[in-house]
């Protein structure tokens, strides 16, 4: 919607008036993430940290959907922007709430949400992976900007929702431990083509705010650097929003990045840089530095007035009665009709990585006896991942099959928890009540306590970072053990558990279903997913590696070994790969023209059949690969998901902008070269392992490029 030019006018005449009427001090007081009142001038106080990974986070009660990487497995925008639209809703809500109470300047209680974080998921050893929409650039723009769009509300310029965040830019993904004092340097080709291009998605979709990372990018820190603030960000982006610190980033100037030697020095540089509001405690040193000659009092105001801008277009300068979202309150939060949303999620995330046989879906009339088995089958832990909120009603996979198995079959139940999730049993695993099951559910994997932020997983290997891709030995051997009672008759089941790519032996199961963190509706999805109430559809948002020594060093950010794109290894899965209950057949691709030229757009359409006896969806991916010259190839372009009844064929149909044949060369410059270029359209990364995994045969043209 256009500006508003009248409401504008008073905003900004407000916003001056404020900035004119504090003195430095109380100024400065402003750029902290837990802004005071000033009552001398009329501005109340504020907080600027809130969450918002999958839901309202650390707030109380919210609905809990399935973990970022659970979204990203969905590939779905319509879902994203939804689940944005529920997290504004819900969020805006809880502050009115807050408001009423007089609890707005606590934390976690405002409106400007941190959250998506869109790093790339390079390494599946780092714990905040589960965090991220994965590791394809494109998906993560894709999706991330839909989120953006559903949680800053229809109208975000003149009447914003609440406001989004993209973190932490940039080149940020581990290791945690040595998160606040590492130097990224990749190669130019690497920072332009898999770190950059998510962020920019989210800016062309205005998000809000953009959070600096801990970490240094070529020898600046993050919060404070010119190439990434003034440059890209601000400059050749057009970024009009405020710029965020990390948590205690600034302090990290100091302290481990050592190029500055004060806590002045340390500030001076963050805003002059263009980081308006630190997370933290070096702002004050502000007023020392202004006074001192480090910065002017002109680049306090800088920040001062975005801020302001910030909360005017919450509305947080403007009447009660101008309020669009004033009415929203307790009965708007974790509703039934958000939590079908939640529900939508967690079945369209699942990724059914195996299915030996036929194995699902579960057969309920026939069924007997079933038994569900692992440390994760009635964990709470294990729905929810990291910065989370909380749910009245959160149902475990023991609870969903449980409904699903007896109460509507009156099929025998049984459970036990076989062993610890993260360290081996004084004694061997109790898996005995799997004799004599049909089914045996074995629900292992990672929870938040093995992966997560820094010295936020207690059972993490190395602080919230895994040392280890496998699943964890004491997990491998129980369902070992658990697979030999099965050989009498049993079918097993793995489902497993975790934000980030698990690898385990194809073998160890007869059917295996990716659940991520699923949320809090994860065990009545799982459920339908068993029985076949629904058909899987989700597609890995990650490659998953054959084992930790086909990783290149976790330290190296260049992206030599990493993603489906760079690979020089096979892996045990690939990117978007996921298998359903149906199966599908792609028809011969039609583009709009053979050759293209810069600033036309590429029409592409291919006929795709459900060839199988229930409903399903086809995610059809589109991958580009360029001349042999420039690498990657292929890449992620474009996608969309296909709804097909039993026998029937639809027509998808993607349009590809020029730009989408850009590749980069050694110095970063993206620019459309001539040459013959292949577009493949697929269900998954068209890599050679893929045909053995059971992806749909994919189907090709060719396109050149003037």
């Amino acid at each position: 919607m256009k500006k508003n030019e009248t409401l504008w006018a008073r905003r900004d005449a407000r916003i001056e008036k404020l900035i004119s009427g504090m003195t430095l001090e109380e100024k400065v007081s402003q750029l902290v993430h837990d802004a005071p009142a000033v009552p001398r001038v009329g501005l109340p106080a504020y907080a600027w940290w809130s969450e918002a990974l999958h839901g309202v986070g650390r707030n109380g009660k919210a609905t809990v959907f399935p973990q970022a990487t659970s979204l990203a497995a969905t590939f779905d925008r319509a879902l994203a922007r939804s689940e944005g639209e529920v997290i504004g809703r819900e969020g805006r809500a809880k502050f009115n709430l807050s408001r009423e109470r007089g609890w707005q300047g606590d934390i976690y209680r405002g409106l400007t949400f941190w959250a998506p974080n869109v790093n790339l998921f390079r390494d599946p050893r780092w714990g905040r992976g589960q965090e991220t929409l994965g590791e394809d650039p494109f998906l993560s723009g894709a999706l991330g900007a839909e989120m953006v769009r559903g949680m800053q509300g229809p109208d975000p310029e003149n009447h914003m929702l609440v406001a989004a965040c993209a973190k932490h830019f940039a080149v940020h993904s581990g290791p945690e431990r040595s998160r606040h004092a590492f130097n990224a340097r990749p190669p130019k080709k690497d920072f332009r083509e898999s770190y950059l291009p998510q962020f920019k998605a989210l800016v062309d979709a205005g998000v809000e705010a953009v959070m600096g990372a801990y970490n240094r990018t070529y020898d600046e820190p993050c919060c404070g650097s010119k190439l990434l603030l003034e440059d890209i960000l601000r400059g050749e982006w057009g970024f009009r929003g405020h710029v965020v610190s990390d948590c205690w980033a600034i302090q990290n100037f100091w302290k481990t990045h050592k190029v500055c030697k004060t806590p002045e020095q340390s500030a001076a540089l963050a805003l002059s840089r263009g980081c308006d509001l630190n997370c933290g405690s070096t702002y004050p040193s502000l007023v020392a530095a202004v006074k001192d000659g480090l910065v002017s009092e002109m680049l306090v105001d800088r920040a001062l007035r975005r801020l302001l801008r910030t909360r005017a277009k919450l509305g947080l300068f403007d009447p009660p009665e101008e309020d669009p979202y004033k009415d929203l309150g307790a009965a708007d939060v974790d509703t039934p009709a958000h939590r079908a949303v939640a529900r939508r999620a967690a079945l369209e995330s699942a990724v059914l990585l195996r299915n030996e046989g036929g194995c699902l879906p579960i057969d309920g009339a026939k069924l007997r006896h079933i038994h569900v088995v692992g440390p994760h089958a009635a964990s709470l832990q294990a729905l929810i991942g990291n910065y989370y909120g909380v749910s009245g009603r959160m149902t475990t996979v023991l609870e969903g099959v449980t409904e699903k198995a007896d109460g509507a079959f009156a099929a025998k139940v049984s459970y036990s928890m076989s062993c610890p999730a993260a360290h081996d049993p004084l004694q061997g695993p109790a898996v005995g009540e799997c004799w004599g099951a049909d089914y045996v559910v074995a629900c292992f994997g990672l929870d938040g306590t093995m992966e997560g932020e820094e010295s936020d997983a207690p059972d993490s290997d190395d602080t919230g970072d895994r040392d280890r891709i496998e699943l964890p030995p004491n997990q491998v051997r129980a369902l070992r053990r658990i697979k030999k009672y099965c050989e009498g008759g049993s079918k097993l089941v793995l489902l497993l558990f975790g934000g980030s790519p698990i690898a385990v032996p194809p073998d160890i199961a007869d059917a295996i279903l990716w659940v991520g963190y699923p949320g809090e509706e994860g065990g009545s999805a799982v459920a339908d997913l068993l029985f076949g109430d629904a058909v899987p559809s989700g597609h890995l948002p990650f490659t998953v590696p054959k084992s930790t020594a086909d990783l290149p060093p976790f330290e190296d950010y260049a992206m030599a070994g990493r993603t489906y794109k760079f690979l020089e290894k096979e892996p045990l899965w690939p990117f978007g790969f996921g298998l359903s209950y149906a199966t599908f057949a792609l028809g011969a691709p039609k583009a709009s023209a053979a050759t293209l030229r810069a600033g036309e757009t590429l029409e592409i359409e291919a006929p795709v059949k459900n060839l199988g006896s229930r409903a399903a969806t086809f995610t059809a991916q589109v991958y580009v690969e360029g001349p042999a010259a420039a690498k990657p190839a292929p890449r992620l372009v474009e996608f969309a998901r296909v709804d097909l009844k039993p026998g029937e064929e639809k027509v998808a149909r993607f349009a590809l902008p020029a730009a989408a044949f850009e590749t980069f060369d050694a110095e970063g410059a993206a620019a459309l070269r001539p040459g013959a270029y292949t577009v493949t359209i697929a269900d998954c990364a068209p890599i050679a392992c893929a045909a053995a995994a059971g992806r749909t045969p994919p189907v090709s043209l060719a396109v050149r490029i003037a």
